[in-house]
């Protein structure tokens, strides 16, 4: 398990980067292809507020669980913080509830022809890996 957690430290930053989908057209980005990055950039520069949010959901969130579980399994930090890493894990899984929202309400308007890219399996996946490592180190008490 310590070894698949470590593994995390290295997807979640090449998940950011993958894209998540791939659009014809699509007016709120203005890209063809969307990564968690590209669609920060984009954020930044028109809501703030939601940058902050789906920032801290997407990139912040899932980090600390994975930083907090590999310290627990090291045994550098007590087991008393597991249930706000879940709380943190539960808060990363929402990002996947929002992509896969705006993809159901694009596709639903008609404005785009919107495909699902690697990237959405790769972070979905990193996501419930950890919720799985998260399960495992809690069950070893």
């Amino acid at each position: 398990m310590k070894t698949l957690n470590l593994c995390l430290l290295v997807l979640f930053p090449i998940s950011w980067f993958a894209p998540l989908i791939r659009a014809g057209l699509l007016p709120i980005f203005g890209l063809d292809e969307i990564s968690v990055v590209t669609g920060l950039q984009s954020l930044w520069g028109s809501d703030v507020v939601l940058a902050l949010i789906v920032t801290f959901f997407a990139v912040f969130a899932p980090m600390l669980k994975t930083l907090g579980l590999a310290l627990i399994q090291f045994g550098l930090l007590s087991r008393r913080v597991l249930p706000a890493l879940h709380g943190l894990g539960k808060l990363a899984m929402a990002d996947i509830f929002l992509i896969a929202l705006y993809i159901v309400l694009v596709k639903g308007i008609g404005m785009a022809t919107v495909e699902v890219a690697w990237g959405l399996y790769l972070f979905t996946g990193c996501i419930l890996l950890s919720f799985y490592i998260s399960w495992r180190v809690e069950e070893a008490r």
